[in-house]
């Protein structure tokens, strides 16, 4: 396995662990927005583009700074709206992000994006709320190709 898809193993296996009751899918080509979601909120986590690195000449070291898109879906709650689901969701990833800012040694830095305001997708007949953020993993491979 590529340091790549080591990279983006742990960052799906990171939102996960971080809302372990939620769904939590991605990284799958040719995945879309599912059109329903589970009772206790989705996670979809992108693959995103590595772009192009930074090099150091020597030793030959290439330096990433990958986003991962992650999507967040909730439903309202009996007492909560579905923004504030979603912004309880975040939270926890940004905690789990907090905890191991090195994910386990493969990264140099993990950090996060702001999200975007939680929109609403009117659906059948309960709403749906978004929202996006990204989950940006700085990290050094000896190749470019991983």
């Amino acid at each position: 396995m590529s340091k790549h898809q080591e990279v983006a193993a742990a960052v799906k296996a990171l939102v996960k662990r971080a809302l372990p009751v939620a769904k939590v899918i991605g990284m799958d080509l040719g995945e879309a927005k599912p059109t329903s979601i589970g009772e206790l909120g989705q996670a979809i986590v992108r693959s995103g583009d590595a772009g192009e690195p930074e090099v150091d000449l020597s030793p030959p070291t290439y330096w990433w700074e990958r986003t991962f898109p992650v999507e967040l879906a909730a439903r309202d709650e009996p007492n909560r709206s579905a923004q504030e689901v979603l912004a309880e969701m975040a939270m926890k990833v940004g905690i789990e992000i907090s905890a191991d800012p090195y994910l386990g040694g493969l990264c140099v830095w993990l950090d996060a994006t702001a999200p975007t305001d939680g929109e609403v997708d009117e659906r059948g007949a309960a709403p749906i709320a978004w929202c996006d953020f990204g989950i940006v993993a700085s990290y050094s491979t000896t190749s470019p190709l991983g």
